[in-house]
């Protein structure tokens, strides 16, 4: 059974960092690519990160480049995003997520993806709340 659980979320006033976690069991972790998403209120789910089954490769969606970075730790098959000069904008529940392609089967020539339809496992979210 595959389960994937994130944890790190809370408030954190604008400017400040916080440190999400998602540890996974159920599948090879490092045999597949992972990526971090969020939805806000109202919103539709983006993506934000994405990281190649090896840790090779990463990307960023614009408004996080710079700011957020994603890691892979096989030997502990958990997945991390640190996030750093928060802003309200950022506020939102954030999910991890495990890809549906086995290490280089995806069709993804750009890299590591953020498209939702690659994902094939999903958590239950950690909630980011940045105040002004």
């Amino acid at each position: 059974q595959v389960e994937l659980v994130e944890s790190g979320g809370g408030l954190v006033e604008a400017g400040g960092s916080l440190n999400l976690s998602c540890t996974t069991s159920g599948f090879t972790f490092d045999d597949y690519a992972m990526g971090w998403f969020r939805q806000a209120p109202g919103k539709e789910r983006e993506g934000v990160s994405a990281i190649s089954w090896s840790g090779e490769n990463t990307f960023y969606e614009h408004s996080v480049k710079g700011r957020f970075t994603i890691s892979k730790d096989n030997a502990k098959s958990t997945l991390y995003l640190e996030m750093s000069s928060l802003k309200p904008e950022d506020t939102a529940m954030y999910y991890c997520a495990g890809s549906k392609w086995f290490r280089g089967g995806c069709p993804c020539p750009g890299g590591p993806s953020v498209s939702g339809s690659f994902y094939d496992y999903w958590g239950q979210g950690t909630q980011v709340t940045v105040s002004l």
